[in-house]
């Protein structure tokens, strides 16, 4: 399209039309942003937040009744392990939404 044989009418018109255009877009790809940080952050606790409940709980049971084994590394893979279901749970039920 040719703008210098444009009326100014239609200068302005392709000017409005290109700048929504442009902010639909931004808007888009911000909120995909923003979903996708949201989803690394959930992800993250939802894992971290049961290891790190896993390894207190057994640094508790050794301190307290010491075994042949570690209760700290058994209940660690433990929280890891649930920790792990819980996200994966939550990332199938959000992708399930979209």
């Amino acid at each position: 399209m040719d703008k210098k044989k444009l009326s100014p009418e239609e200068k302005m018109k392709h000017k409005i039309q290109s700048d929504a255009a442009k902010k639909i877009k931004a808007k888009t790809e911000k909120d995909d942003i923003m979903f996708g940080l949201g989803v690394f952050g959930i992800v993250g606790w939802s894992i971290a937040i049961p290891t790190l409940m896993g390894v207190a709980a057994g640094a508790y049971l050794d301190n307290r009744f010491p075994t042949g084994f570690s209760w700290t590394l058994t209940l660690l893979f433990a929280g890891i392990l649930a920790g792990c279901f819980n996200a994966w749970h939550w990332v199938k039920e959000k992708s399930g939404e979209e």
